[in-house]
């Protein structure tokens, strides 16, 4: 196989795995908007007691208890629960870091193969100036 080719192939490969780490990034990233709107945006349940909806505050934005210490008089406070929040930002940190590595990698694959390129033609650049002063 002729090196360039395989120099070639070499580069297609990395930037793949870069775009598989932006991907992964990308998808991580939309975890965090998720778990972000999960924390700050209000919400509806349904009070058993009244038989009717009830808006509810942010989970993030609230001075009153969560569903650890919920009470059967604040049914917000009964579904204002953090494991679903907590969920999604725990699946967001394995993305993040294989999004990264996968990124880095991609990159410095792609760079490391265009300075020994770079350096190959310099190289061969030296040899003909050379050649070229001792003829």
């Amino acid at each position: 196989m002729h090196p360039q080719v395989f120099d070639t192939q070499f580069r297609e490969r990395s930037r793949r795995v870069r775009t598989w780490g932006l991907g992964l990034l990308t998808v991580a990233a939309a975890l965090w908007v998720w778990c972000a709107v999960l924390l700050t945006t209000s919400y509806e349940v349904e009070s058993e007691v009244a038989h009717r909806s009830v808006e509810c505050e942010p989970r993030l934005l609230t001075d009153r208890g969560t569903a650890n210490e919920g009470s059967f008089k604040d049914p917000c406070g009964d579904e204002r629960d953090w494991p679903e929040a907590l969920t999604v930002l725990g699946l967001s940190i394995p993305l993040s870091v294989a999004g990264a590595v996968l990124l880095t990698y991609g990159l410095v694959c792609v760079r490391v193969s265009e300075h020994a390129a770079d350096l190959a033609r310099w190289e061969l650049l030296a040899a003909r100036e050379k050649g070229a002063a001792d003829a």
